[in-house]
């Protein structure tokens, strides 16, 4: 009897691990699109925005929450439908302050119903600081995301898409990974355009 009942159990585990390799994964079938256009991007991955790794394997990321100008919670699945360059950043971080008004003209230049930069602050401390630089520094187009938590960084570190500040991660349509850099980039320059509007222009 316990030999039977090892047996079944057997059958029983083959069966459901067939099925479900049947099934497969639902996020990852979501993003088999976009590993064809992560392989068109990718000689577009150069001069000035040379350092973003383009996803050889793109796959859903996690459904992060920030919080907008508003403290309305926000999701990255409330942008689904369009390509967006999320952005993580902080005042105490140099790069971070060096790059916003290149994220800002990028914004001005390309965003639409099709294209968002979303730069988001993880500050811990002094909330109403990053509001009061951008507006000192005269940032018009970028929205105001904020996460004190700084959970959405922990969130993308879990699944080793965030080492250090800043980071950003280009985005398809359907919440898929298309390419992260760790560091810094000129976001306004030639290069860089080429590749957002590449990614719009197949998305």
């Amino acid at each position: 009897m316990i030999a039977l009942a090892a047996i079944a159990a057997v059958v029983t585990g083959a069966a459901i691990y067939g099925i479900g390799a049947m099934q497969g994964n639902p996020a990852d079938a979501a993003c088999r699109p976009s590993a064809v256009l992560a392989k068109r991007l990718a000689p577009l991955a150069r001069g000035e925005v040379a350092a973003i790794n383009i996803a050889a394997e793109p796959k859903r990321l996690p459904d992060l929450a920030f919080t907008d100008a508003g403290g309305q919670t926000r999701r990255l699945a409330d942008f689904q439908g369009r390509t967006v360059l999320l952005n993580l950043w902080a005042t105490w971080c140099v790069p971070c302050r060096k790059e916003m008004p290149a994220l800002d003209a990028l914004q001005a230049k390309l965003g639409d119903d099709k294209f968002q930069v979303i730069a988001v602050n993880i500050d811990t401390r002094n909330l109403d600081k990053p509001k009061a630089w951008l507006e000192e520094i005269g940032i018009k187009q970028l929205g105001y995301f904020a996460d004190p938590s700084a959970k959405v960084f922990q969130d993308l570190k879990a699944i080793g898409k965030a080492l250090g500040m800043p980071t950003t991660l280009l985005i398809d349509p359907h919440g898929c990974e298309l390419g992260t850099l760790a560091g810094p980039a000129e976001w306004a320059s030639e290069d860089a355009i080429r590749l957002i509007e590449a990614a719009k222009a197949r998305s």
